[in-house]
């Protein structure tokens, strides 16, 4: 039954083995990317600087789910700045907004946390986002603040 098996055979029967081992290998050694997905709102954590009293939130909604709030710059009287440029990215997380008034905004930060946020246990005294919030008006650097967020999935 072996004897038309030849030592050629034998090498090549053990190389395709080595290569089907290696490749399995490589892809289960591999980290899988986790998904990063961010959407809710973002509260600032502590006290609100002067300059800034009039912020309410920032509300993340890439997949317009009606239980969270409408994407954009919120304010605290219930209006809503849209964004007009918008990077979200665990390690770069920036954006502008449209005039209000005369009144704009810029923020770039980072997020402190990867994962699902609305499947995770977060809560509004853990930081989950800081960076630098920028206000304009006419164009005009107004204001500035270094801060930190707090997460709200919704409801």
């Amino acid at each position: 039954m072996f004897k038309n098996f030849s030592f050629a055979a034998l090498r090549l029967c053990g190389s395709i083995f080595f290569i089907c081992l290696l490749a399995c290998t490589v892809s289960f050694g591999q980290k899988r990317s986790a998904r990063f997905d961010p959407d809710g709102t973002f509260w600032i954590l502590g006290n609100t600087p002067n300059d800034f009293s009039e912020f309410g939130a920032i509300n993340l909604n890439a997949k317009r789910s009606r239980q969270l709030s409408v994407q954009g710059f919120e304010l605290n009287n219930g209006k809503r700045l849209r964004f007009k440029t918008l990077t979200v990215k665990r390690d770069n997380f920036t954006f502008t907004t449209f005039e209000l008034g005369g009144v704009s905004y810029a923020f770039s930060g980072k997020f402190l946390k990867g994962g699902v946020y609305s499947a995770g246990d977060l809560d509004d005294t853990i930081p989950v986002l800081k960076g630098t919030l920028t206000k304009f008006r006419n164009g005009q650097k107004i204001a500035e603040a270094n801060l930190t967020f707090s997460y709200f999935g919704g409801t």
